[in-house]
């Protein structure tokens, strides 16, 4: 496959898993449970753990947390602090989810809310 039909695929493919569901009880319990899995996995690693196996640990949880709340930057500094050695003893993934959960409901409670009546005349 040329390099041209690979970006093609990946032009295709990117607006769906940009797209942000909606946030169900469901989804939110399956992204904490992904974080806190992950999380204690990496602490029973210990804090210099095996490298190759906490990198793939966190780019699970990147992709499974991105597919169960949709992707938001927040997740990124997540990924990147995860690099660090003994940073990844810190419950980092729990606390984003804990974040961009937050943060999408109240998106969803503003969209929600009908738009104010007009005042009386």
């Amino acid at each position: 496959m040329t390099t041209g039909g690979v970006w093609t695929r990946i032009q295709q493919h990117l607006p769906r898993l940009l797209q942000v569901p909606r946030l169900s009880s469901g989804r939110i319990a399956a992204a904490f449970v992904v974080a806190v899995v992950v999380d204690g996995g990496q602490l029973v690693l210990g804090p210099l753990g095996w490298s190759l196996l906490d990198e793939i640990l966190d780019v699970a949880a990147m992709v499974a947390i991105s597919l169960l709340l949709g992707f938001h930057p927040l997740l990124l500094p997540t990924f990147v602090i995860e690099i660090f050695p003994v940073a990844d003893v810190l419950p980092t993934w729990t606390g984003c989810v804990g974040l961009v959960v937050g943060l999408r409901h109240r998106a969803q409670l503003r969209k929600d809310t009908p738009p104010p009546l007009p005042p009386r005349q």
